[in-house]
């Protein structure tokens, strides 16, 4: 099986002034075709080779666990956006965000303070737990919460490649800023 970078939903400048037109030719364009050049090449002739990414992340360990999670994480991130965003979840949902946080609002606080909080380079991640609860999840380098046998629903990614050209060191303002183009019905079909 060889993985390709699939093409975005929407052209590199759709999601500007959030994530600008070079950020996404560089973070997915580059850092997210490297690891899947990366991970293609140290599938090759392993019994990986023939099994889905998603098998590779919960078994593999070291620089193919790095790129196989990096690749799909990314994948996740990018196809969780749209030029169209900004409105709130709906549904089950959102009845479960309001159960656990008591409103959109409070979850968004907990999740941006959670990507802000986060030292060094990772992931903040929406996940249902084992119970069918939502959680927050954080997540170091490469991590991915199906390790540890959660749901991923949403991620903001917080290395400093997927927000520095455009916001330099205020991390807090690029995770602030993503809610405007997050799709969420999107989530809301990783959520059922």
């Amino acid at each position: 099986m060889k993985y390709e970078l699939p093409q975005l939903p929407y052209p590199s400048d759709a999601l500007e002034p959030v994530i600008s037109k070079r950020t996404i030719e560089f973070h997915y364009g580059k850092h997210e075709q490297g690891y899947i050049n990366n991970l293609n090449n140290l599938i090759q002739g392993t019994k990986y080779e023939e099994i889905p990414i998603e098998t590779i992340i919960k078994e593999a360990d070291g620089a193919l666990f790095n790129n196989a999670s990096q690749a799909w994480n990314h994948i996740f991130y990018f196809f969780t956006f749209t030029p169209d965003g900004g409105k709130e979840p709906k549904g089950k949902l959102a009845e479960a965000i309001k159960e656990k946080w008591g409103t959109i609002e409070e979850f968004k606080k907990a999740f941006v303070d959670a990507g802000t909080s986060l030292f060094g380079s990772g992931w903040v991640w929406l996940v249902k737990n084992k119970e069918g609860k939502l959680d927050i999840v954080k997540e170091s380098n490469a991590g991915n919460p199906m390790t540890k046998g959660f749901i991923p629903l949403l991620t903001f990614d917080v290395w400093e490649h997927a927000y520095y050209l455009d916001y330099q060191n205020r991390r807090a303002d690029q995770l602030h800023d993503l809610w405007k183009i997050v799709d969420w019905e999107v989530v809301e079909k990783r959520f059922i």
